[in-house]
């Protein structure tokens, strides 16, 4: 995961981790993508219910489908009595990422902020 935040609030010394995080990030920018993420936080699903979900056609489904599962955003599973039906679930641990990263960030918000108001209040004083 990411260690330091730079000046002006740059990502450095990540450590491997950022590549990931940023195809996490950059798959998640799409707002079919982000629907397909909502439905399967809810169950797993066939493609083409989150095609309907979506609302979007079975071949762009599939599109999207190909991204978050490069990006470790979700998994598939076959069936084990037909091999064609595939059925996608949610990777917890790429919400767990994404997470870690944000708390990271809000963190050093949190402490720019307390050195801020112990400034302010000292030239407060003079």
């Amino acid at each position: 995961m990411l260690e330091d935040l730079g000046a002006g609030g740059a990502v450095a010394g990540a450590s491997g981790g950022e590549g990931e995080l940023a195809a996490v990030l950059q798959a998640l920018a799409d707002p079919a993508r982000l629907r397909v993420v909502e439905a399967l936080s809810r169950s797993p699903r066939r493609a083409g219910d989150l095609a309907a979900a979506a609302g979007v056609p079975a071949p762009t489904m599939s599109k999207h489908l190909r991204v978050l599962l490069a990006a470790g955003i979700v998994t598939d599973e076959r069936g084990a009595r037909d091999a064609r039906v595939r059925v996608f679930r949610l990777r917890r641990e790429s919400v767990v990422a994404v997470r870690a990263w944000l708390d990271q960030v809000q963190a050093h918000w949190d402490e720019q902020l307390r050195a801020f108001k112990a400034h302010v209040e000292r030239e407060g004083g003079r």
